[in-house]
């Protein structure tokens, strides 16, 4: 695994994170109506679970861990389990470009806490301005009308989320100091921990589904596009970026989220989209990341 993260470049394994963090969130919708909100979070976390556990084996994980270690996975896990519990409930009042607003506006204060040269601040500023663009907030808000300002329960979800998302940020990269392979390995044990702290948030909704093979796979499916492979992805990039640059990459999933629109869903972009897609990528162009430091052993 190592080897494999130092062959392919940081941010392609960022990109094909990008792609499945908007192909899981289309299919998990499409499950709502069928296995509710909290069942298809169970789902999604359960399934990931699963998956890592052959590979990653997380009770040798915590059994080798320190305590101190240990508490950083199960605070993770915990993350984890809320996050993603959260992140639906907000997709099933919100439009999903508002909570992707909200998500990207939470992990701005990491980008700017990075921050340390004149460039890096405009390439800052250049992602911001096309995100804003991209996700035209007063067009939103005006298409809602009073239903979204009276939504303050899904407003309250969203926002949950993207404090969460900074906070798996911060501890996703202090699980990947110990290497592509560690911070692999290290996610595998906090998703076991996802699974038992969602447990009692989800399990009823999703038992309905049980009888329904064709529900458990599509389940299944949503675990994977959703906490597999990004969340492995993830792991391969901050391994090698620096936690300020990996913010501003976050930029990037309003930008690819109209790209895949264009392609798989025909939505085509407006003249605004598409200058605000340019202003994102440019402005990862120009950001320029800190040189990283080796770690130490001490991953907590």
């Amino acid at each position: 695994m190592s080897r494999l993260s130092d062959t392919v470049p940081p941010h392609a394994w960022f990109g094909v994170s990008a792609v499945f963090h908007y192909l899981g969130p289309s299919f998990a919708v499409l499950l709502f109506p069928a296995v509710g909100v909290l069942g298809v979070a169970w789902f999604r976390i359960a399934s990931a679970a699963l998956i890592f556990a052959p590979v990653t084996r997380p009770w040798r994980t915590f059994q080798r861990s320190t305590p101190r270690e240990r508490a950083l996975l199960l605070a993770l896990g915990a993350c984890l389990a809320v996050m993603n519990s959260a992140f639906y409930l907000a997709l099933d009042r919100l439009p999903i470009a508002l909570v992707a607003a909200i998500e990207f506006v939470c992990t701005i204060g990491i980008a700017l806490w990075g921050v340390r040269t004149g460039r890096n601040l405009l390439a800052l500023a250049l992602a911001v301005i096309g995100v804003a663009l991209l996700i035209d907030v007063p067009a939103l808000l005006a298409a809602r009308g009073t239903a979204l300002t009276s939504d303050l329960l899904g407003l309250f979800w969203a926002i949950l989320n993207g404090a969460l998302f900074v906070l798996y940020i911060v501890l996703g990269h202090r699980i990947s100091e110990s290497g592509a392979s560690g911070g692999v390995e290290r996610l595998g044990a906090a998703m076991a921990a996802a699974f038992l702290f969602v447990m009692p948030i989800g399990f009823m909704q999703a038992l309905d589904a049980f009888g329904a093979p064709l529900l458990v796979l599509a389940g299944i499916g949503v675990g994977l596009c959703s906490s597999v492979i990004p969340y492995v992805c993830d792991q391969l990039s901050m391994a090698r970026l620096p936690r300020a640059s990996f913010a501003l990459l976050l930029a990037l999933l309003p930008a690819s989220a109209a790209i895949i629109g264009a392609i798989v869903l025909r939505q085509i972009p407006g003249v605004a989209d598409m200058f605000g897609v340019v202003l994102v990528m440019i402005g990862v162009a120009v950001h320029r990341p800190a040189p990283l430091t080796v770690p130490g052993p001490d991953i907590a």
